[in-house]
């Protein structure tokens, strides 16, 4: 399988090495098993012919040329906050980038990107009309510069079409170790042994939503409102009330910055704050239930089950 890794200035670090490292593993790992030739072949390539990581590391490149391969890898650049992000993208290498993407998506190559890669295929407009997710804290900010695009933030990983993409920082090991499930679920396993890297099919459990809360005014009233009334029946009606809008007004805003309803972003504040105190008080899950809205301990367990894809004894554990 031909792989090109485009590197892109400023790539984060991290990213750009859990894709080669884990890629380099599972040619290792091919070759202990007998494979007659390594199952990946791997460039790392650029636009530029001096490519620069995050940190000042120099990366060795090749001519990110016109080559027939099944895959090109688009590592994050290393810029986490959005007023940062918004000046990158708007430079000319990402310019260059999102015309390079789509002329190797017109030559038969398909595209995976790994957290704020997501932003630079997007700018391609090469998926609009698919599914995608991107790192959890940024996607108020995909949702309003491409409102095309199915963005679904808490899932790890969205293949949609001929596109792959993936949340936050360590997710990056995550789409490697995917596309080495393309060539052998087996090899993939293994892999992942090695690295001890454990499936992670959500960024649910690594959500701050307060953060997510305050790039948008009204939504950040919300959720200050939300969290005074966290042990109350929740009603749209006296939240709208209460903060001097209207029901209609306030259920769109938060579906169009965070994609979701008021009700179900008082779910995920629950469910924050039920974690927080299984893990720091001794309260049974009767009394946590109640703490935070519930009328029993059933409906709690099956919403951290449902949320997180973990119960109480995992999440005390921890």
């Amino acid at each position: 399988m031909k792989m090109d890794v485009l590197a892109l200035g400023g790539v984060f670090d991290t990213g750009l090495a859990a894709v080669l490292d884990t890629l380099a593993t599972a040619n290792e790992l091919a070759a202990a098993q007998g494979w007659p030739a390594p199952p990946f072949d791997v460039r790392v390539v650029g636009l530029r012919r001096r490519v620069q990581t995050a940190l000042g590391l120099q990366v060795p490149v090749q001519a990110a040329d016109g080559r027939a391969a099944d895959w090109l890898v688009l590592p994050a650049i290393g810029t986490k906050m959005p007023p940062a992000l918004v000046a990158a993208l708007a430079t000319r290498e990402v310019r260059d980038a999102a015309a390079h993407l789509r002329d190797r998506h017109a030559a038969c190559t398909r595209i995976a990107a790994a957290c704020i890669g997501g932003f630079v295929l997007a700018e391609s407009g090469l998926l609009d009309g698919h599914e995608a997710t991107v790192s959890w804290w940024l996607g108020p900010l995909f949702r309003e510069r491409y409102p095309a695009v199915r963005l679904d933030e808490s899932r790890m990983l969205v293949a949609s079409g001929d596109f792959v993409t993936t949340g936050a920082a360590i997710a990056h090991m995550d789409l490697a170790l995917w596309l080495v499930r393309q060539a052998s679920p087996e090899l993939a396993a293994v892999t992942a042994r090695y690295l001890i890297v454990d499936p992670r099919p959500s960024q649910a459990p690594y959500v701050i939503p307060d953060h997510l809360a305050h790039s948008d005014p009204l939504v950040g009233r919300f959720e200050r409102w939300a969290r005074e009334h966290l042990a109350q029946g929740f009603s749209l009606a006296a939240a709208a009330d209460a903060l001097a809008t209207s029901p209609r007004t306030l259920q769109r805003r938060l579906e169009a910055v965070l994609g979701k309803s008021p009700l179900a972003y008082v779910q995920d504040l629950r469910v924050q704050h039920a974690v927080h105190l299984l893990q720091t008080s001794r309260s049974d899950v009767e009394a946590i239930a109640a703490q935070v809205g519930y009328a029993d301990a059933v409906t709690l367990r099956a919403l951290l089950r449902r949320k997180l894809g973990r119960g109480v004894k995992e999440l005390r554990a921890r």
